[in-house]
């Protein structure tokens, strides 16, 4: 018993053993409590009342759509402002110091809780009113790096050869981008899509400091249930916006494969 425990620590199937070991206790577990609370009550009953309360409360509905329609502003927002700097970035003829990048990636190394407090500041410096053009500033400033990392990751490794086809062929500039760099740089978009989308939409720290607490996100929906001990609603409000997430990362895989495997660019 002892030789074959050394043996598998010896392979380098053990080096995988701390990640499953990980992901057992803060991946696997939370998720599985997640489910049991979503479907029982107080008493340890199977029940699809908690799920029956959500369609049945109108704010908490309303809730939830306006929370996918600030997540879904907040990530065109970012592409709008990310692509051009992660196009600017990854240009040499444009961009020649790596120190641009740093400076673009900075913000990511601060914690977002102070970043928050630092635009909460920022605001009451300039006498400007908080509220949702602030929640939605507030994101935007948060996520973009999110955005703008894997579609420069991306840009930067694209294989050049296709442009220069492209501009052989009489291609004009716009021609080019649409039609050789922007379906190349696809997967990187859908990278940066889901990396602000999904944090967007279970955020609540961010809506409480940037509203004062006058808007409310599906997060902040979440958090409050919590708070006051009502674990099974709270854990079936949680599933339902996990199931979102996850379908619209399954919707995000099914379109990097369809890219992947489109073949032409024309």
């Amino acid at each position: 018993m002892n030789k074959r425990f050394l043996v598998f620590l010896s392979s380098r199937k053990s080096w995988a053993l701390p990640y499953i070991i990980f992901s057992a206790i803060f991946v696997v577990i939370p998720l599985f409590l997640i489910v049991v609370y979503a479907f029982t009550d107080d008493n340890g009953h199977l029940t699809l009342a908690n799920f029956q309360k959500f369609f049945e409360h109108p704010e908490a509905i309303n809730t939830f759509v306006y929370s996918i329609g600030i997540a879904i502003i907040t990530t065109i927002v970012c592409i709008l402002l990310g692509y051009p700097a992660a196009w600017i970035l990854s240009n040499s003829k444009l961009n020649r110091s790596k120190t641009m990048v740093v400076l673009f990636i900075l913000p990511m190394w601060v914690n977002i809780l102070v970043r928050t407090l630092a635009t909460v500041a920022l605001f009451d410096f300039f006498s400007v009113p908080l509220g949702e053009g602030a929640l939605i500033f507030g994101m935007v400033y948060n996520f973009i790096p999110f955005m703008i990392y894997p579609i420069y990751n991306t840009l930067q490794k694209m294989d050049h050869s296709y442009i220069e086809a492209a501009q052989d062929l009489g291609a004009n500039p716009l021609q080019v981008f649409l039609k050789a760099v922007l379906p190349l740089s696809m997967p990187g978009v859908m990278s940066g899509i889901m990396m602000v989308f999904m944090p967007t939409i279970s955020t609540f720290a961010i809506a409480e400091l940037l509203t004062m607490n006058n808007i409310k996100l599906f997060g902040t929906t979440i958090q409050e249930n919590i708070n006051n001990s009502m674990w099974n609603y709270g854990a079936a409000l949680s599933l339902i916006m996990l199931l979102l997430i996850a379908a619209t990362s399954l919707f995000s895989t099914d379109d990097k494969d369809n890219a992947n495997e489109g073949g032409g660019l024309w």
